[in-house]
Order: C-alpha cells, then structure tokens, then sequence
C-alpha cells in the first residue's frame, strides 16, 4: 500500500499587487474557490506558485494566511520548500513546522549536479530534522537531476516519511519505471501520465487545470480509481487537445510555469491578477482574453463529450 493517500493535489497560485505584495483577499478567494469546486489537497509554493522566488518574509506571511484559511475547514495544508541549500529548505520547513504544517513538498538544490551520495545526504537530513512530517519530492529537470524508480527504492527504503513523488512528465515510461519499482511511495502524475499510471497500481492526480476545468479533473480521476479505461483515455485526450487549442502558441514561448497558471486560474473565475515576482515575465490581459475566446470555442466543440460518461456520473 502507499504511505498516503490517493487524491487530486492542487496548487495555489499568489497574487501579487503592483508593490510585489500578496493580495490577501484574492489568495482566500482562491483558496474557497478551489474548495467549493471539490479540491481540499491544496499546495502552496511549487513552480506555479513561485516558491523560487519569494523571501523568507514572505514565506512566512503566506504561510501564516494559508494555515489560517485551510484551519477554518480542517483542510491539510501542504507547503512547497524550494532552496538552494539544505540549511535554507530545512529553516524554511522549520517556521511552518512550528506553525502546524505537518506535509511539505520539496526539491533537490539546483546549483549543481547531485550524485547519488549527496541525494540520499540531502533527503536524510531534511526529512530525519522532521520525523513527524512527511515529504513529497517534486521530481523536475530544472533541478538538473531526475530521479528514478531505482532511485526511489533506495531512498524510500532509508527514508520513511518519504511518502510521494510529483512527476508529470515523462510519459509512459517514466509511469512505468515508479510504479514499477516504488509502488509504496504515491506517484502524484499530471494529466498526460496519470492514465498510464494508473494501469500499473495506484497513483494520484497533480492537476493542472482544476481552477479551470473542475468536472473534467474530477472525471479523469474517477476513471483512475475505478479502472475504466475508456473513459481515463478519453478524458486524457480532452486535456491534450484543450491545452494546445487553448494555449497553442503560448505554449512555444517557454514562459515559467506560474505565468500559464494564472491564466488558467483567471480562466476559472477568479480575479487573479497576472503578474509575477521579477524577473520572470508574465501574459498580458490581451493573452489573458484570447485564451479565453479560445477555450468559450473548444467548449462548444466539445460539449456533448464534457457531459458524458464519468461527468454525468458526478453531477448526479
């Protein structure tokens, strides 16, 4: 069995004003938001919530308002640590440690390449400081250092609050090689591998779109959970075809991962302004307006499949 639970985690993303600071009332809206539409795993300060670039003040307000707000349902809050160095991550999981977190994702330092001896120095001493915490390890090329299957049964084998990985490229291979050799960790998958995924065992959903595309996230996990492979490959290829419909040229530009974030947040509701800490360049409100043209008309071509199968089966 896996060290937690199967679920759909979901990132908050932070809007900033035009002094770089958190607009507090929009974050609380997007954290009802998200819960209203079904999500309670919710995440703060992965790439899309540019937890690379915020100072420990920072860190530490949004950290404060994300507990507060997830306390008032009890929801589990689950922080995202990104640092260039061990001492860094580990104070930074030190103040929401003490503020009640309990679920922290984190990634490997970037300056260099780690070997396999400085990956196992690192997970062992950030995740041996905090026995009682558990840890996600979000497995990105950014980092410079992918790790494997192979990888993980060893580190999963020293480190036991090591619960989950974050893994949504790679395909069908890379579904495999985890499932394959580390079945005891829950593989969090986007919506290009978690189908494949989920024919090797269980596995989670990192969703990308839920802000946007609630029903049809939910559809996709459903078919997940109950083995219904015609319904998990179709709902997948609805994702493919809506992210390269809606965001088609955008997609070649290679922004930083927030900056399509916000849009698809936006997308869904909310008034979540665009911008991005420096130095990292985000859309514009005309960019913002014709994605969502786009996605109004990727709707209409495909709304008699929206309401089928899993969908229907939810909204009953």
């Amino acid at each position: 069995m896996a060290r937690c639970r199967k679920t759909i985690l979901v990132s908050c993303e932070i809007p900033w004003n035009d002094r770089n600071e958190m607009i507090e009332s929009t974050f609380i809206d997007e954290i009802r938001s998200l819960q209203d539409k079904g999500f309670n795993d919710l995440y703060i300060f992965g790439t899309a919530g540019e937890g690379y670039a915020i100072t420990n003040e920072k860190f530490k307000d949004i950290v404060e308002v994300f507990c507060i707000e997830l306390g008032r349902t009890k929801a589990p809050p689950m922080v995202g640590v990104i640092g260039l160095s061990t001492a860094t991550i580990v104070e930074r999981i030190g103040f929401a440690f003490e503020r009640g977190v309990r679920s922290f994702q984190i990634s490997l330092p970037s300056w260099g390449i780690l070997n396999d001896t400085e990956v196992e120095s690192f997970f062992k001493d950030v995740c041996e400081t905090f026995p009682s915490a558990s840890f996600l390890h979000y497995n990105l090329p950014r980092v410079k250092r992918v790790l494997s299957g192979k990888d993980y049964r060893r580190l999963a084998d020293k480190v036991p609050n090591l619960v989950a990985t974050k893994n949504t490229g790679g395909g069908l291979q890379r579904a495999a090689d985890l499932m394959s050799h580390a079945p005891d960790l829950q593989h969090f998958f986007g919506e290009e591998n978690y189908p494949h995924g989920c024919h090797y065992g269980e596995c989670s959903l990192l969703s990308s779109f839920a802000a946007m595309e609630p029903e049809a996230t939910k559809a996709l996990f459903l078919a997940g959970s109950e083995g219904n492979s015609g319904e998990l490959y179709k709902w997948q290829h609805y994702f493919h075809d809506m992210l390269f419909s809606v965001f088609g040229d955008l997609l070649a530009m290679g922004r930083i991962d927030g900056a399509y974030d916000k849009l698809i947040v936006r997308m869904g509701g909310l008034q979540m302004p665009l911008r991005l800490l420096s130095p990292y360049q985000s859309f514009t409100d005309a960019d913002y307006e014709e994605c969502l043209r786009r996605l109004e008309a990727f709707h209409l071509r495909t709304a008699a499949r929206v309401g089928s199968g899993s969908a229907a089966k939810l909204a009953e």
